[in-house]
Formats: structure tokens, sequence, C-alpha cells
């Protein structure tokens, strides 16, 4: 075999190599991105973002959340609590079983809009809290049960859709003098490239 016929050969050798490489690279990261629940958590609340800014735990006469209780979608979650992600929106639970209560904002039962968020459309199609939020029709009860052991009963008022560009800091805040709960997750179909999905799902509650 001549010098040239050899030279060709472990070029073609190397090249082969290289792309194999490649393409299991490839083939790793595009798995990892499907299946880390990271860009999922990142967009639930990403567009929801609080107007408040102070990070000092407001007084309360009303306990802190600890669990959240849907009858209708058998949702029976623990309830941690967050504050805000580094992007400055609201933070999401680090369980797919839980929820998360905005602890800078209000607290479920007492006046104003208390905000709480939960995973949809965990990796590996495992289930995750809020994947029936959807389900949720006017007049359904949900349930939220405080550290001091008090429950307090929640009526759905609506639902809405939002695109994720849209303005929907108002779920944060209320100002007619009554009590309410909103709960946030994800809806619609999973982009690959956003790392999101297409729409934002809110369900309004109030205090029964």
């Amino acid at each position: 075999m001549n010098v040239s016929k050899t030279l060709t050969l472990v070029i073609t050798a190397l090249v082969g190599f290289a792309l194999s490489l490649i393409l299991v690279f490839h083939f790793i990261l595009e798995n990892r991105l499907q299946n880390d629940p990271a860009p999922l958590a990142a967009n639930i609340g990403a567009l929801y973002k609080p107007k408040a800014t102070n990070t000092d735990l407001p007084v309360s006469s009303v306990g802190r959340p600890v669990r959240l209780k849907i009858p209708k979608i058998n949702v029976d979650a623990a309830v941690e609590h967050v504050r805000l992600a580094p992007d400055g929106a609201m933070d999401v639970p680090k369980d797919m079983n839980n929820v998360a209560w905005f602890e800078l904002g209000q607290r479920p039962g007492e006046n104003g809009s208390a905000v709480i968020d939960g995973h949809y459309g965990w990796k590996h199609g495992k289930p995750s809290a809020f994947d029936d939020l959807y389900k949720l029709r006017k007049g359904d009860e949900l349930y939220i049960e405080d550290e001091t052991g008090a429950t307090t009963a929640f009526v759905v008022r609506e639902s809405q859709r939002y695109d994720p560009k849209a303005n929907t800091s108002g779920i944060f805040g209320s100002s007619d003098g009554k009590a309410h709960l909103n709960l946030i997750t994800c809806e619609g179909t999973w982009g690959k490239i956003k790392k999101s999905y297409s729409k934002r799902l809110v369900v309004f509650a109030d205090k029964e």
C-alpha cells in the first residue's frame, strides 16, 4: 500500500471518529435538555414578576401554608416557601410533587392575593402537582392547611390562559379587600428551542 492510500485511510478514519464523537455529544445534550426539569422550572413563573422587591417577610396573624388540597384533581401537596429567582420572577418548587407559595406576598386566607405555583409536564412523563390544574372549573373547591393546623377553603372563580410574554403581574395584587388564592402553572406545547411551554395557566380562587 502506498503512502497516499495510507494517508487517505488515516484521514477517513479520523473524520469518522470525529463525526461519531459529535453525534454522541449531540445525543447526550439533546437527551439532557429534554429530560432535565430545570428548563421546566425556570419557565413556570418567569413572567409573573411581583411588583414588590422587599425581602422582609410580612407580619401576619394567618399561619404559613403547609399543604394544598384539591379534591377534584386528587392534589394533596406539600407547600414549599419561595421568594424571587435570580431573574426577579417568583421561584418554583424544587420537587415535582410539591407546590410553592410566594412568601413575600400575602398568606392564603388574609386579604389580598396569595400566589402558589406548581410544575406541569415533568420529565419522562412522570406526574407532577399541577398536571390536571386545567380541569378545575368555577365552583370547585380547594383547601389550604397552615402551620397551626387550621384549614382555609377557597372556591374557583375562573381560569385564564396567557401568552408567556403577557403582563400578568396583577395576579400578585388585589385591592378589593377580600382574600384570594391564585394558582399558576404551564400549559400548551413544549418548545425544544425556547425550552418553554407555549401558554401559562392561572386559576383564580376566592376565600369561601
